[in-house]
């Protein structure tokens, strides 16, 4: 799962429209922000493999994506932005955001994702054994996510026009360059995945160029 976590991020606007969309990518992607930093510092391991829609086996990564730290980073991340922003119906979404982080892997992935640090059961469902409907059902949650976004909120200017949509346009060309093989330096691998950290800055500018024009459920 890739473009389905950006997904949610995009439709949470509707629920949180004074949180910005860079908070909302980088809560629904936390779990993989943290991760390529955990394989530097040698936490957490992956390997190259043949997992049906990834070539790659995810062989330890129980600080990032087991369930008990999801629950963990989910509560940190709703703490945090409740004691920032002081906004208790934002935090909440932002909260859940981390969360559903865990369960989109969860249907997705093949049985390799922990219960918590140290424990060894495995989880997934494995939608990933199906290329084609991991493709349908991504694409289509994206689809809905961005539909939600751009008809709540409205341009300003040139930025919140044209470069929401070149964001768009990457992130599609990042998922559909992940159908190939990966890299087999696992070092490499992780270096390039820190790239997602662009994604809440990019959409952070994008967002500040754009209104909100759904009314604010709370004040």
């Amino acid at each position: 799962m890739f473009i389905g976590h950006y997904a949610l991020a995009f439709g949470a606007k509707r629920l949180a429209p004074r949180t910005s969309l860079g908070t909302l990518f980088a809560a629904a992607q936390f779990a993989d922000l943290l991760w390529p930093i955990f394989l530097l510092l040698g936490w957490e391991q992956v390997s190259p493999g043949d997992r049906g829609f990834t070539a790659l086996t995810f062989t330890s990564y129980p600080w990032s994506h087991s369930l008990l730290m999801s629950v963990v980073w989910a509560v940190a991340f709703a703490v945090a932005y409740r004691a920032a922003r002081g906004d208790r119906q934002a935090a909440v979404v932002v909260g859940v955001l981390v969360f559903s982080h865990w369960v989109l892997d969860y249907i997705t992935h093949v049985p390799d994702l922990p219960l918590y640090p140290g424990g060894s059961a495995r989880v997934g469902l494995g939608l990933w054994r199906s290329e084609s409907a991991t493709l349908v059902i991504e694409c289509a949650m994206f689809v809905a996510g961005i539909a939600l976004y751009v008809t709540a909120t409205r341009a300003r200017d040139w930025v919140g026009r044209y470069m929401l949509w070149v964001m768009i346009a990457l992130l599609v060309a990042i998922y559909l360059s992940s159908l190939g093989p990966p890299p087999r330096d696992m070092r490499l691998l992780a270096w390039l995945a820190l790239t997602g950290w662009l994604f809440p800055f990019w959409a952070a500018w994008c967002d500040r160029h754009r209104d909100t024009i759904l009314a604010e459920r709370t004040r």
